[in-house]
């Protein structure tokens, strides 16, 4: 029987990117009155104010946005944590977090009751580049957290949001970081918790909400997660190790796996991508961090932290590369009894927006546990985070569409639960969430001549002398590296017993966490 509508999300495939708004990334993407409905930042007099405690203050006193100069901006990375995005949202920096990456008791809170004014990403900007730089930034340098790429500079993702659906009002679930908003995505909460990892370990060890992959797997439906290579483990596996430690050998797989599941028609139920996102060379999209661990490289005393970059060519320019292969393994999929491009949507979305200008406020939001009880930090999970980019792939989806109405992160839920009768909301977060489930509107069809023919640019390759890795690790990456390894432990796994104030270099931390890791996740290795 030929497929309609209804099968349309038969199998899900989701690219899960990292930290970009909006406006960063697709607010170029239609010109004022091209399609009926769009919330982007072309016809708009958008800007931030320069705080008046700046040293290069320009006269208007203002950062205008602007069209990005390179692949690789903001460069260095943006704050991302909870207090760094109360400074983007409200405008709000407390005085002793000015110059610092935040202190433990102060986390530059809104008035109560507030609107987000989103005001305050050059302030944050600015206070973020004066720890990472050593001095007060250049205007060039801070202006660049106000920029966005064109459809010409992203034709991968702006090709397909053309082609098929983009939602232009879908937001993170949390005002923060990447952990939280992760398991947010799969779980409708984040167990309390608003930062990554402090203290160490605390999402491995203490993140015991239910999953949609729980759900799944009760309800006797298939489901993988892949990460790019050279990935020796997934961040989803870590972020909820409590629900998926035993499922780590036999559903984490490599997406050189991916690309054969879905030519043989063989894909699962529900498939999550990650992106190669630990380690030099990574394609997940994320800003540029070599200069920030750089900069903490040579506060801790290593005299060739300067020459500790990442990043170069750009992780824009792989993440295209990569979403490229997957979209077109699903176009090309022509199986009659199994997954084909008939039946399967691929969902393409980012975990947080990274710190990265966004010009349209979060809304409110319902707390997970219904009552709004502080968590960590005294956060009350009553706001969602900041608009990301998401685009929804299908051959029941015309082109050029638009998608208005409010989704949040939690909507892949709300909807893979309407689609397979999974039970009841996993939390009241999620209950909350709109489906999408009404997004695939053609009666008929688009045949795979009728997808748009996306052509990703070669990433330029990134030579050993370009990013060397024997200077020590900053204040990031080593906090990563515990994490990992208290994650690790938490499992009964032997690991080094390291204290934040030992020195680990790049190289030494790669190693460790692929040695201590990898066995855990051996259908990962190809």
């Amino acid at each position: 029987m030929r497929p309609g509508p209804e099968n349309a999300m038969d199998h899900v495939v989701v690219v899960m990117f990292e930290n970009r708004s909006f406006d960063n990334l697709l607010g170029h993407l239609y010109e004022p009155g091209e399609v009926a409905s769009f919330e982007g930042v072309l016809g708009k007099d958008l800007s931030n104010p320069v705080p008046e405690w700046a040293q290069h203050r320009p006269a208007d006193g203002v950062v205008r946005y602007s069209a990005a100069a390179t692949m690789n901006t903001p460069a260095p990375d943006p704050g991302e944590e909870w207090p760094h995005v109360n400074t983007q949202l409200f405008g709000v920096l407390d005085d002793v977090n000015r110059g610092t990456f935040g202190s433990e008791s102060s986390f530059n809170l809104p008035p109560a009751g507030a609107t987000p004014t989103m005001d305050g990403f050059v302030t944050d900007y600015i206070s973020m580049l004066m720890v990472e730089l050593g001095r007060q930034p250049t205007y060039d340098e801070y202006a660049q957290i106000m920029t966005g790429y064109t459809p010409e500079q992203m034709p991968v993702l702006s090709g397909l949001a053309r082609g098929f659906a983009t939602f232009d009002h879908w937001f993170c679930d949390v005002p923060t970081c990447t952990y939280p908003n992760r398991s947010f995505f799969h779980a409708g909460s984040s167990s309390g918790f608003v930062v990554n990892m402090t203290p160490p370990g605390s999402f491995p060890k203490n993140n015991d909400a239910e999953t949609l992959f729980d759900r799944l797997d009760a309800a006797g439906l298939s489901w993988k997660v892949y990460c790019d290579p050279p990935s020796h483990y997934s961040l989803t596996g870590v972020i909820h190790a409590r629900r998926l430690a035993d499922r780590f050998a036999t559903n984490f797989f490599s997406t050189n796996q991916f690309l054969e599941d879905a030519e043989k028609g063989q894909l699962p139920t529900y498939s999550f991508i990650e992106p190669q996102i630990i380690g030099w060379n990574h394609n997940d999209m994320h800003p540029p961090f070599g200069d920030v661990l750089a900069a903490l490289g040579a506060q801790m005393g290593a005299d060739d932290a300067g020459s500790l970059h990442f990043d170069p060519p750009s992780s824009l320019i792989g993440g295209e590369e990569l979403l490229a292969r997957v979209y077109a393994a699903i176009r090309s999929s022509t199986s009659d009894t199994g997954s084909n491009h008939l039946n399967t949507t691929l969902l393409v979305t980012f975990d947080e927006h990274g710190g990265t200008y966004d010009h349209v406020p979060p809304p409110s939001a319902v707390p997970p546990d219904g009552t709004g009880a502080p968590g960590q930090m005294g956060f009350t999970f009553d706001r969602a985070g900041v608009r990301i980019p998401t685009l929804a792939i299908s051959a029941w989806i015309p082109e050029r569409t638009v998608i208005s109405a409010e989704h949040r992160a939690t909507s892949l839920m709300a909807t893979m639960r309407q689609r397979w009768n999974l039970g009841a909301p996993l939390s009241a977060r999620e209950a909350s969430a709109r489906s999408f489930s009404d997004i695939f509107t053609l009666t008929r069809p688009r045949t795979q001549e009728q997808f748009p023919e996306i052509v990703a640019r070669p990433v330029p390759v990134m030579h050993d002398s370009v990013a060397p890795l024997d200077a020590p690790l900053g204040l990031l990456g080593k906090s990563l590296l515990l994490g990992v390894l208290a994650f690790a432990e938490s499992l009964g796994e032997p690991v080094p017993h390291l204290a934040p104030e030992d020195t680990i270099s790049g190289s030494q931390a790669i190693a460790i966490g692929h040695e201590v890791l990898g066995e855990l996740f051996p259908a990962m290795h190809d």
